[in-house]
């Protein structure tokens, strides 16, 4: 039995603002992230302090290294795919168990998993290794964002103005290394990851958890704009999962009745579900369902699910009763009232939040209540 789990993103994880965060929310903006930790935004100056405070030995170098991590991410570690998993395969089999922090967060955008963490909770190397190639991305303001990182290492350390700007003058773009007396006093083996894993964190635990070789389901069930795709993204990068959405089955204009809307859980094509997934789901070969084409208001074109050991079903309604006990890990994702409508005016506009308000999220709700979805879920996140 899956122990229920109930948080906003991760706890246990080694905060940026002093004390241990119990609960992390996070927003993206366009391409970086802005990180809040219970409540109170995360800045680089915070994450510099807290690795002060948790490592032995820091070096300027050490700060400047964290600096273009924070901004440039991983994206330099990797030239060649297969020497890199070779690498990181090596070190990770070298590297003992270790109770020590799973994650630290080194700026909004980037944290370090690290590797005898990862291996003491018995997570696939495999999985941590996806999640670090994911983060590889190089953003177009990363060198600026750069130097406003070490002009605030400059202000938190004022007496280290000469020699940063030394580094400055002489510095050509290349990867920083880690200072001498930081590597023997810390014997650092992480991996760099994008913060925006950090979501997806609680999920992993529970799924290398799941018994059995046979293919796993995951079912990510919730209210609407709480974060229900991304993660399923998300598990499709990590776990190499073929993904079932939801949105795939509205309901043809048809079922369209007052009588289909008063159902709970009445707006969504569930006989299609069961039809043209279920049958398929545990199966490890590939398979195609129709997609539901908006512009004709009937299912359309064939999609295909990738062959695999693993299936993501997401979206509201994946939890169907209709669909029986299918999934081996069950997720809700919560969010609160206000959060989930500025969501959806950011995301669809002014005027299609209007319709979600008045239509599309009393359904929703009368679903959750009336099938007690977010009871029966192994674990929730959000709120």
């Amino acid at each position: 039995m899956i122990k229920h789990i109930l948080v906003t993103i991760l706890a246990a994880v080694a905060c940026c603002n002093g004390a241990e965060a119990k609960n992390y929310s996070m927003e993206f903006c366009g391409k970086r992230t802005r990180l809040f930790a219970d409540g109170r935004e995360v800045s680089f100056s915070d994450c510099v302090k807290k690795q002060t405070s948790l490592r032995k030995k820091f070096k300027l170098r050490d700060l400047i290294k964290q600096a273009y991590q924070g901004a440039f991410g991983a994206g330099h570690a990797v030239i060649d795919r297969k020497r890199a998993w070779e690498y990181f395969s090596r070190e990770f089999g070298s590297v003992p168990a270790e109770e020590i922090e799973l994650v630290e967060i080194i700026s909004p955008d980037y944290c370090r998993i690290n590797l005898g963490a990862w291996k003491k909770a018995e997570l696939p190397e495999k999985w941590l290794f996806n999640m670090f190639l994911a983060s590889t991305e190089i953003f177009p303001d990363s060198a600026a964002l750069f130097k406003n990182y070490l002009e605030q290492i400059t202000a938190l350390y004022p007496e280290s103005a000469a020699e940063m700007a030394e580094f400055i003058k002489h510095h050509r773009g290349e990867a920083v290394h880690h200072s001498r007396e930081y590597v023997k006093a810390n014997r650092p083996s992480y991996r760099i990851v994008s913060t925006r894993f950090l979501t997806v964190l609680p999920v992993l635990k529970a799924a290398a958890a799941l018994p059995g070789n046979g293919v796993k389901i995951i079912a990510i069930d919730g209210r609407a704009a709480s974060g229900k795709t991304t993660v399923a993204g998300q598990l499709a990068k990590i776990l190499k999962a073929g993904v079932v959405h939801m949105d795939d089955f509205f309901l043809p204009q048809n079922l369209r009745t007052p009588a289909r809307f008063a159902e709970a859980g009445g707006n969504v094509h569930y006989e299609r579900f069961k039809a043209e997934v279920l049958p398929d789901l545990r199966k490890e070969s590939g398979f195609a369902y129709r997609r539901f084409d908006c512009s004709k208001m009937v299912p359309g074109a064939e999609c295909t699910v990738p062959s695999g050991k693993w299936r993501v079903v997401e979206g509201a309604y994946s939890l169907h009763p209709e669909f029986g006990n299918y999934a081996d890990l069950k997720i809700f994702f919560d969010i609160t009232p206000a959060e989930q409508m500025k969501r959806i005016k950011k995301r669809n506009g002014g005027e299609k939040a209007k319709i979600f308000a008045s239509r599309w999220i009393p359904l929703e709700e009368n679903y959750i209540k009336q099938t007690g979805v977010k009871k029966r879920a192994d674990i929730i996140l959000g709120r």
